[in-house]
């Protein structure tokens, strides 16, 4: 069953406060998000330096792993439906001193990707998009050159 947009932005509104504790609560039932955060962070190939944009950072617990790779010459962009999610990462940015991390509050399948990305992640919240195939369709777009040939060569994993 889809969801709309209104009805995933409410909820997200609720969680934003308590999200972190929520996804820490997993581990408990066997789920090990941090580790399949960290694996996809790892697939993107990222260097210092790198463009990278998450649709749907939520409160940017991939920020971390994502700023290892990108290192402080590199960008990350987040962007999250809810102006609360992207509250408590905001607050996350400012607690770790991050000053390369843009936060936008948009709808993913309207938001208009910038050019000559390095890597584009959505750790969970891609399934929730009523709307991913165009979200995936502009985010294919936004790819820089090298990034679309590594994506086209199915040998390349």
């Amino acid at each position: 069953m889809a969801f709309d947009k209104q009805y995933i932005a409410a909820l997200y509104r609720r969680r934003a406060k308590n999200y972190n504790l929520s996804a820490n609560l997993y581990y408990l039932v066997g789920i090990r998000e941090y580790a399949y955060r960290k694996r996809a962070v790892e697939a993107l190939v990222l260097k210092s330096g790198d463009v990278v944009l998450e649709v749907g950072c939520g409160t940017g617990l991939n920020f971390g792993l994502l700023r290892n790779k990108v290192g402080p010459e590199g960008r990350i962009v987040g962007i999250d439906l809810t102006f609360e999610m992207l509250s408590v990462a905001k607050q996350r940015i400012v607690d770790n001193g991050w000053e390369n991390i843009d936060l936008i509050q948009c709808d993913a399948a309207s938001y208009d990707f910038p050019d000559h990305l390095d890597g584009i992640i959505s750790s969970f919240a891609i399934t929730l998009i009523p709307d991913y195939d165009e979200v995936v369709k502009k985010g294919s777009a936004a790819l820089s050159p090298r990034e679309k040939n590594k994506s086209n060569n199915p040998c390349n994993t």
